[in-house]
This record gives C-alpha cells, structure tokens and sequence, in this order.
C-alpha cells in the first residue's frame, strides 16, 4: 500500500511537475503549502479570536498602510516584469507554455511563482482582520478566495508555469493594484473610507475580471490545435465561476439591495 502512495506521489509531484521549479521556495513538494493554509485556517477560526477575546482590536493603521503600499509596489513590479519581458510576446487566443530553459522561459516560471509568492503574502489580510477584531469581514468568500488562489498560485507554478495562464495574473495584479491602493487610502485617514466614490467599482472591476478570465480560457476550448494543457483549463473555469457567483451575490447585497438603506457600506476585501 504504502509502495503504491509512494509511486502515485512521484508521478504527481515529479514526474508531471516542471524540472525547473523544483528548488524554489516551497515548489518541491505540496506540503508547505498546505501547512500554511492549516495554519492559515486555524489561526483565524479559532486560535486568532481566542486570543483576541478579552483584548482590545489592535489599532495598526500604521502597519496597514505600510502594508499596502508595499502590495501597491509588488503589484506593480510584477506588471511591469509581465507587461515588458512576457505579455508582449503573448498571443492573446492561444499561447503555449515554454517549458525550456530559454531567457522567456525562464522569465516565465519566475513571474508565475513570483505571483505565488504575493497569494501568501495576501492572507495577511485575514490576518489583520482578526487582530482588529473585524469578524464580519472574515466571511467564506473572503477565507476561500485567498486559500484557493494559494492553491491554484501553487499548482500554477509547478506545472504550468507560463503560456496563456499568464493573463490572468496580469488582470488580477491590476485590479490589486487598483484596491491595495484604496485599503491605503482608508487606513491612512477614516474619512476617506465613506468618501471615495469609485469604491464600489473595485467590486465591479473584480466582476469583471473574472468574466474575461472565463473567455479567454474558453478560447483554448474552442481551438483543438491550442497546445496548452486543458486540464488546468477545467481546473480553473469551475473556481472562476463560484467566485464569479459569489462576488456577483455580494455585490447584488451590498450595493443594490443595501444602498439606499446604508449608502455607506464598505468595500470588502474579498481578493485576490
């Protein structure tokens, strides 16, 4: 039995993984990952508020807004790495992975695990959640959102690292860019938090992504010639749709149903 687990995890985790990945931090086997998001689940379920119980929200505006303005600049490094070393040789209907150790291979497999990288990082946002006693934001949309993309940031990296997935972390670091920096604004001063106008279009924006995200995987579908990998296409298009239900659901609550009641409901940081 246990000769039998040994083999299918060697297959799994080394024969269909990507050779070039296997010394990156956390990339040669799934259990850190996987250890992280337990901790993950635990400190916020149950080890975060049992500590928080009979303390006072810690005021640590100073740390969020350093916090987020180090994400604002991740975010955009990351883009412009994209935008001038990969995208620009991007076909948009179909691109294939480069699996080679050539410069845009390589390129390719540090800005996907680069990105990985920034999914652990955002699950510091559970975190200060807890520590300033902010439960209600700590919803499933919030905690799955964050875990999956780990996940699927990891997946990402260790076998599919490149090719026509690549767009999806270019949006999504866009639209991060867009939110870390109204997260900056609110922690900065209070006032900001009921006055920007435009806070509800981040949940629009986020909406959106995952609709053109859903098309552009589709594309490969709809081209048998696509020499991408269709199992990560199914594995993603599934995941894109709940959360493109559960960002719509809270979207329909908090600015359609709820805005005459409460104009002043916030955005949630439910991203990625």
């Amino acid at each position: 039995m246990f000769s039998s687990l040994a083999k299918y995890y060697r297959i799994a985790f080394e024969d269909w993984a990507d050779p070039r990945v296997e010394n990156f931090l956390f990339m040669k086997s799934p259990f850190p990952v996987i250890a992280i998001l337990v901790f993950y689940m635990y400190f916020v379920f149950k080890l975060g508020p049992k500590l928080m119980k009979n303390r006072r929200p810690f005021k640590i505006n100073r740390i969020l807004v350093i916090y987020n303005a180090i994400q604002i600049i991740l975010c955009i490094w990351l883009l412009y790495r994209n935008a001038t070393t990969v995208l620009w040789k991007h076909n948009l209907l179909c691109q294939p992975i480069d699996y080679s150790k050539s410069e845009l291979g390589l390129t390719s497999v540090n800005m996907v695990w680069s990105y990985f990288m920034m999914k652990i990082i955002d699950l510091l946002d559970t975190v200060f959640f807890v520590l300033r006693k902010k439960y209600s934001q700590v919803t499933f949309l919030h905690v799955y959102h964050h875990a999956g993309m780990c996940l699927l940031g990891w997946m990402g990296t260790k076998y599919v690292a490149g090719g026509h997935g690549c767009l999806l972390g270019l949006i999504n670091t866009t639209v991060h860019v867009i939110m870390y920096f109204y997260y900056l604004l609110t922690a900065w001063d209070k006032k900001y938090k009921d006055n920007i106008w435009w806070k509800k279009h981040i949940t629009q924006l986020q909406i959106v992504q995952f609709l053109v995200v859903t098309v552009h995987l589709m594309l490969v579908l709809f081209q048998p010639t696509c020499d991408y990998p269709r199992w990560i296409v199914y594995s993603l298009l599934p995941q894109n749709a709940l959360m493109l239900i559960l960002f719509s659901n809270f979207y329909i609550k908090a600015y359609i149903i709820k805005e005459n009641r409460n104009p002043s409901n916030n955005v949630d940081r439910k991203t990625n």
